[in-house]
């Protein structure tokens, strides 16, 4: 069964002040277990459904979208979301912050909830340009053969 879990926090627990907007920004250490023989490729979405205001949500903002890591990757390092770290052969896509690669979460209002969502594909993607998340979504569709969730919170220290 796929797992994914990091070493800088507990599924459900806050996402420490280093890998937000308030701190240095870097995406958190990641590591999965458990991926199916059969996957070609992983994918991985970092998205916050919380937006703008968790009392009254009206959209996914997204803070991550990372697409054909090889199947035999075991996870990514701290910073990963920084050029010349990710596995040979990932490809980024754009973020709601209208770039590639990570952007930490950074709420406007009250404490949010940030899914970190692993996808093991029984394909590899031939998207072109830097595919937003809902272009990885339609592209992913009909190739997921397992996902994994690690939940993560925060809210600005005040």
């Amino acid at each position: 069964m796929l797992a994914i879990k990091s070493s800088a926090f507990l599924d459900g627990d806050a996402i420490p002040t280093r890998f937000t907007c308030d701190g240095e920004d870097t995406s958190p250490p990641l590591e999965w277990s458990g991926v199916p023989d059969l996957a070609l490729s992983l994918a991985l979405v970092v998205d916050d459904p919380d937006a703008p205001d968790p009392a009254a949500p009206k959209t996914r903002f997204v803070h991550w979208v990372l697409y054909n890591m090889p199947p035999d990757a075991r996870g990514l390092p701290e910073g990963a979301g920084r050029a010349g770290k990710l596995p040979p052969g990932s490809r980024e896509g754009s973020n709601d912050f209208k770039k590639s690669g990570y952007g930490g979460p950074c709420p406007p209002i009250g404490r949010h909830r940030y899914f970190f969502t692993l996808y093991a594909l029984d394909t590899t993607l031939t998207l072109t340009g830097s595919p937003s998340r809902s272009d990885l979504e339609a592209a992913v569709r009909d190739h997921v053969l397992e996902k994994a969730e690690l939940l993560g919170t925060y809210e600005h220290p005040h």
